[in-house]
């Protein structure tokens, strides 16, 4: 066993542990074991009996307000494992101070972050709270609702359906997210060249309908990612990255971040993938497999959402990242997902279908994938395996259909066909 987020060890009892009791209250709960160096070996306490009278009374006279807690002596090995549950009255302070887990450090929580868990122990959502602008409009969402779901009149009574307007405190933080015009970020899409230091286009969306944010970025998406190809009399469209991954992905971007900060959720373009990252790390109460499995879905903006599904932009339920995962089974590679306290991100590979290709033959495609047209001169300082080998796995891979040569001789050239 070793220290976690949610395991602590304690070879004495000080007052430190306090701090990270704190922690545990305020998020989802942990472990301190007693009697344990910093590397899980087992030290033992002088006195157990007194050692579990000293925690309890620490805990009873120094947490605000009173924390769900166990206490279980393992006499055994005279330690003694405290068990603190995630609480419903945050914030639990410690000398008037709030405290979270990192990895396995345990630090005050900032200004932003206990007004977030000020909200969350009186039951409030941030997109509940009065929004600071009155003035809106909401000619976006009313074109929608009335394209969508041919309501035929859209007025006040309208938004408080919606719970966008109470008439005790007029327009909430989703109702502005969702007007015309507003204060609230958005999304900032780059699309680079060969690297990162070539940046080809820069697109910002802000300040404006939620919406408008959505169908604006895929617009750009579709610039790039989509193109016709014409075979015969007919025209065939080409989606080189899914469009219903990238609509879910966005989608589960601005429904699920946090909205109190001031910050862009950031889209990157590059040719053979998409990357999207989204401020606000998972809702408390939901673990990351559960999150990725979508065995449980937890929404942080219960209210945005809802009129997303209305809209018909995502399910209720909480399957987007397995609909993400759906849409690529067949594919070569698959999407990422990476999960931080402060930020989830999705990697969107661009399609490429699993053609049961050998490891040599893998080697091959993924060197190719990355551009056009390559002379031999160019793919062999890549491969792990001779020139005689890499000609004749070409030409195979020229007879199954993967790979088309062009020209003769010196002049020949690969490309993925």
């Amino acid at each position: 066993m070793r220290e976690t987020r949610t395991i602590e060890f304690k070879e004495k009892i000080t007052d430190s542990f306090l701090k990270t009791v704190s922690a545990f209250s305020n998020y989802d709960g942990g472990e301190i074991f007693f009697g344990m160096d910093d590397n899980g070996n087992i030290k033992g306490l002088p006195d157990v009996k007194q050692a579990c009278l000293d925690i309890e009374n620490k805990v009873n006279d120094s947490i605000t307000p009173q924390p769900d807690y166990t206490l279980e002596p393992q006499n055994h090995d005279r330690t003694i494992k405290l068990t603190v549950k995630s609480g419903r009255q945050k914030p639990y302070l410690y000398r008037s101070k709030a405290y979270k887990r990192n990895d396995t450090a345990t630090i005050e929580v900032d200004a932003l972050e206990l007004s977030r868990l000020i909200l969350e122990g009186k039951n409030i959502r941030f997109e509940e709270l009065p929004c600071e602008d009155q003035d809106l409009t909401f000619d976006t969402l009313c074109r929608a609702l009335k394209d969508c779901i041919r309501i035929e009149t859209f007025n006040r009574d309208t938004l408080k359906t919606l719970n966008l307007y109470n008439s005790a405190t007029g327009y909430n933080n989703a109702a502005g997210i969702l007007a015309d015009l507003n204060h609230f970020p958005g999304i900032d899409i780059v699309r680079f060249g060969e690297n990162i230091s070539v940046i080809c286009k820069r697109a910002t969306f802000d300040h404006m309908s939620v919406l408008a944010v959505y169908e604006k970025t895929l617009e750009v998406f579709r610039d790039y990612y989509q193109y016709e190809e014409i075979q015969g009399a007919d025209r065939k469209k080409v989606e080189k990255i899914p469009e219903a991954a990238f609509r879910e992905a966005i989608a589960n971007a601005l429904i699920h971040r946090v909205w109190d900060m001031e910050s862009q959720i950031k889209v990157s373009m590059f040719d053979d993938r998409i990357e999207i990252i989204s401020p606000g790390g998972l809702p408390s109460g939901i673990s990351e497999d559960e999150y990725l499995t979508g065995k449980l879905s937890v929404l942080r903006n219960r209210d945005l959402a809802n009129v997303f599904y209305r809209l018909g932009l995502v399910e209720i339920f909480g399957t987007g990242i397995a609909r993400i995962k759906q849409l690529y089974e067949e594919g070569l590679k698959q999407p990422e997902f990476e999960l931080s306290d402060n930020a989830i991100r999705i990697v969107l590979p661009v399609f490429e279908k699993d053609l049961n290709l050998t490891e040599d033959e893998r080697e091959i495609y993924k060197i190719l994938s990355r551009t056009t047209l390559k002379p031999i001169s160019e793919i062999a300082p890549y491969v792990t395996f001779g020139r005689s080998k890499l000609t004749q796995l070409l030409k195979e891979m020229d007879q199954k259909g993967i790979v088309k040569i062009e020209g003769r001789g010196k002049g020949t050239k690969y490309v993925i066909k």
